[in-house]
């Protein structure tokens, strides 16, 4: 089973400017930048930086100012290091990149919001709208929600940034057995309307989630991802029939689970103290505990499998060393699979 750290890396690269507290006012915030943005398409050399990096283009002079990213994606356009240029006065700096970003060619994309440019690409990327990404994720997994806040009280795995959206949701009702343990369904989405990083998602399947968003033993851990080219769009069909598979199987493994659970509740593991021995003995469960858990589990009015794995669970927890208990855990949870 593998241990799952990007949501780990995101919660400690986040600022608490960029955590959001549901999954509603992640969508709602990237809703609105979608409608106050705009692409700007200007000329290599139609555009002018001015002596405080505001850049003035269009007919009617329009400004922008530049966030940092589309600073460090102009300095990239014209080939000279960020770090040089920012050692530069703003006046000096303006005059270096007009010298050295290119004076021809295919229009240049400017992603603004207000009078910010927020990114600046060529002809060949096709912006993927996070609020798009998001319309998906709520329409085939509304039911999903963040994980238990993490340890600083504040962030619950939404993030959405100056660069990119990253969110981490989770079943936490979706609990089912597979190969005899629980685990619940979940899964991480992240995209970049800026060109910061790819769309993707991961789903898995998961038994213990830690305050520091760590996501332990996981299993059926699935991947997909693409780049922002022509075709980005297809991404969403990608991470539909993944999320969809995802709530299938949840859906499929929590009625079997369930069907499992009532059938324990009333099918008895033996007639008698004897017969109800000779079971527990073969499932290798120490001939002390079969003793006190046939009491307890007589006080419930009969020996079902669920009252004598109740019992025993609840007796396990005695065991000194922790080796020792996982192991009895284990043999104890293997008994639901005599009402399978």
């Amino acid at each position: 089973m593998a241990t799952l750290t990007k949501a780990h890396q995101e919660l400690f690269r986040r600022s608490p400017d960029e955590a959001f507290a549901s999954f509603d006012e992640l969508r709602n915030h990237c809703q609105l930048e979608r409608d106050y943005s705009q692409d700007v398409w200007i000329q290599p050399g139609e555009f002018v930086l001015s002596h405080d990096l505001t850049v003035c283009a269009g007919d009617d002079g329009s400004e922008f100012g530049l966030v940092d990213w589309s600073f460090s994606q102009l300095c990239k356009m014209a080939g000279v290091s960020k770090e040089t240029i920012n050692r530069l006065t703003p006046k000096t700096a303006s005059r270096a990149l007009e010298e050295t970003l290119p004076g021809s060619g295919k229009p240049l994309q400017f992603l603004t919001t207000a009078n910010t440019v927020r990114s600046v690409h060529g002809a060949t990327y096709t912006r993927l709208w996070n609020a798009e990404l998001l319309d998906v994720i709520n329409e085939f997994a509304s039911d999903f929600t963040p994980p238990q806040t993490a340890m600083d009280g504040e962030s619950t795995g939404l993030y959405c940034g100056e660069q990119d959206l990253f969110a981490f949701l989770i079943d936490p009702t979706g609990w089912a057995e597979i190969d005899g343990e629980a685990f619940a369904p979940g899964f991480f989405v992240w995209n970049s309307e800026v060109g910061r990083r790819s769309v993707g998602i991961q789903t898995f399947w998961f038994q213990r989630i830690c305050q520091n968003h760590i996501v332990w033993d996981a299993t059926e851990v699935v991947e997909f991802s693409r780049k922002h080219t022509a075709n980005v769009r297809d991404a969403l069909d990608e991470i539909r029939r993944m999320v969809e598979t995802l709530v299938k199987r949840r859906s499929q493994r929590r009625d079997s689970f369930a069907a499992v659970m009532k059938k324990a509740m009333t099918e008895r593991l033996g007639n008698d103290a004897d017969e109800v021995g000779s079971v527990l003995s073969a499932e290798k469960i120490p001939r002390q505990l079969i003793k006190d858990a046939m009491e307890l589990a007589q006080q419930q009015g009969a020996f079902t499998i669920f009252a004598l794995v109740d019992a025993l669970t609840k007796l396990s927890q005695r065991t000194v060393y922790a080796g020792d208990r996982t192991e009895l855990d284990a043999r104890i949870g293997q008994l639901l699979a005599l009402a399978a």
